[in-house]
């Protein structure tokens, strides 16, 4: 299948400035030394602990043979944000409502929440996000066979959407007749089209690509929502919010956050 989108991804416009390595903690294998990442407030010295909703694949799903045992374009980015820190990198499953809520962070499960999680207005009223690192693009998909040809043939029609998303709001918004169901993953979603309880699904477009690859399925109409992924942390942590921009600018600057973009979104013939 050929894969007509390459989601333009915001240069980074703004640099900071942080010492990433702390000095007077001990307790850190990473870095050698003192405690690498001691003025950041971790959950865990010397590890950058990151909680993800798995599987939501291209960006998360677990690998045992990678490092931190998942992989996916968002881990693959946080593994190398850890390794510029000197800091070893853990992942935890977490659900996206504990982690869009800020639950999983200001109880002390992580440091970051990294899970294709859109930037908005009402979610950093609870949390603080670093720069843009993906432009958010919606999509729908539908049976081979489906005289579903956009989002407005969908009055009447049942329709899948993830809860607490970006895509269960565009819905509501642009599809106010159809009937919305919200389910807890991607999973349940995909189940739900298969077993013909839905009749479309409205997701992010590469989770619904790779949801078409499985076949039967075909993708009608990408939606452009102007927002952007963020990596999510808590409000008062500003000095580790500061360090993962200072990383991701490196890893534009150098050339490979584009080696990891094209790793899982580089098109196809």
């Amino acid at each position: 299948m050929k894969n007509s989108f390459l989601p333009v991804i915001a240069a980074s416009a703004l640099a900071f400035s942080l010492a990433a390595c702390g000095s007077d903690d001990g307790g850190s294998e990473a870095g050698g030394g003192d405690a690498a990442g001691a003025d950041l407030d971790l959950v865990t010295d010397g590890t950058l602990t990151v909680c993800s909703e798995v599987p939501y694949e291209p960006f998360e799903m677990e690998d045992p043979d990678s490092e931190s045992g998942y992989t996916g374009f968002d881990i693959d980015l946080m593994q190398a944000i850890a390794d510029g820190m000197e800091l070893q990198l853990e992942v935890k499953d977490s659900s996206f409502d504990a982690l869009e809520s800020g639950l999983a962070l200001n109880s002390g499960d992580c440091d970051v929440a990294a899970s294709a999680m859109t930037i908005t207005e009402d979610r950093q009223e609870n949390l603080a996000f670093s720069e843009g690192y993906y432009d958010s693009q919606q999509s729908l998909l539908v049976p081979e066979d489906s005289d579903i040809t956009g989002i407005d043939d969908l009055a009447g029609r049942r329709v899948a959407v993830q809860q607490s998303t970006t895509g269960e709001a565009y819905a509501k918004d642009n599809a106010a007749e159809a009937t919305i169901t919200a389910f807890p993953g991607n999973p349940e979603m995909f189940q739900a089209i298969q077993a013909g309880q839905v009749d479309a699904i409205l997701q992010d477009l590469p989770v619904n690509v790779e949801n078409a690859r499985q076949g039967g399925f075909t993708i009608v109409e990408e939606y452009s929502t102007d927002e952007q992924y963020g990596f999510a942390m808590q409000q008062d942590n500003t000095a580790l919010v500061e360090a993962v921009n200072e990383q991701l600018t490196a890893l534009r600057d150098g050339g490979e956050y584009d080696e990891i973009y094209d790793t899982y979104f580089s098109a196809e013939d």
